[in-house]
């Protein structure tokens, strides 16, 4: 059965990250595989991206990160709760954990993404056109909430729901990488009241957590987008988003945000993501399936305002919110 008419932003995570990962970045965008970046700020190549952003004028989104590297704001002068003894962010895990014992103070959070935020207009001269969590700590407990106020107090009014439908029942993924996708989609759930009070929204559908690196293809794309609008309204145009990481693989010691290149940025993988977004077989695939690419900041932003939550027949988590 034909999916209903999509229109589909393909976001590449990690904008900034390092030159390698930018150029591949870049190529996918400017043959069309790719919609929209999300910039990490604290990223040794930060400024080189925002330059080739300006350039190739391509729609850019802030990838706040408290998790991976340096901070930006008042923390990297002193102690704090976010940053372990050698002055760096807590690590994916580490964060979560801290939080989850109450040892981070979550003034210190707000402080941090209110930094990355005006570090983001300083190296591109504009407000980001979304704003989306690195490692997605921006729908942790507790984080949301700041995360939305920030957002709100900056005027930005889109952002990212990673809540992708029936990723628990993705096998091929290997346990732990199901377990942590499980686990954001909670936290995502969870995160929809304080963004939509907070005048947040989001795309109807998401995907990307059983697409990551090696899991990537066409067809597990198109599944995983059949999967998130099954039971969608007919004659409704709906909203998705899909998280890439392509690129090409960093080779140490550059890139990374202050202690050189993780072992997902050097991994092979980034490169197979670039290869399958880039083939012919994922857009025509798309295009059979009656999906349109398009940027976040072209979406049918009324149409997401004036939707009523009630009306559709989409899983209820999956619309956007109001505001």
């Amino acid at each position: 059965m034909a999916l209903p008419r999509v229109q589909l932003v393909i976001t590449a995570d990690d904008f900034g990250y390092c030159p390698r990962r930018d150029e591949g970045i870049v190529e996918a965008f400017l043959v069309g595989a790719v919609t929209s970046v999300s910039l990490l700020v604290n990223g040794t190549a930060a400024e080189s991206a925002a330059e080739l952003a300006r350039r190739h004028s391509i729609p850019t989104g802030l990838h706040a990160n408290l998790s991976e590297g340096r901070p930006v704001g008042p923390a990297r002068h002193g102690a704090s709760s976010l940053l372990g003894p050698e002055g760096f962010f807590l690590g994916k895990m580490g964060f979560r954990k801290a939080l989850a014992s109450g040892d981070v103070a979550l003034p210190q959070v707000r402080e941090e993404l209110e930094a990355q935020l005006s570090r983001f207009r300083e190296l591109l001269g504009r407000d980001p056109t979304h704003v989306d969590g690195h490692q997605h700590v921006h729908v942790l407990p507790g984080v949301c909430q700041v995360f939305a106020e920030a957002l709100q107090a900056f005027g930005v009014r889109f952002t990212r729901l990673p809540l992708e439908r029936g990723v628990g029942d993705c096998t091929w993924l290997e346990a732990p990488t199901r377990a942590f996708a499980c686990a954001v989609g909670r936290d995502a759930r969870a995160a929809m009241d304080p963004f939509s009070r907070h005048g947040l929204r989001w795309t109807d559908a998401f995907l990307g957590l059983s697409t990551c690196g090696r899991h990537m293809s066409a067809h597990r794309v198109s599944g995983a987008l059949a999967r998130a609008l099954e039971n969608a309204p007919a004659g409704h145009a709906l909203t998705a988003e899909l998280m890439a990481h392509p690129g090409y693989p960093s080779v140490p010691p550059t890139g990374g945000c202050g202690e050189g290149p993780d072992a997902f940025s050097c991994s092979w993988e980034r490169l197979h993501e670039l290869q399958v977004l880039m083939a012919p077989a994922l857009r025509t695939q798309l295009a059979q399936d009656g999906v349109q690419l398009c940027a976040l900041d072209v979406l049918d932003t009324k149409r997401l305002e004036e939707r009523i939550l009630g009306e559709a027949t989409v899983e209820p988590s999956l619309n956007p919110s109001l505001p």
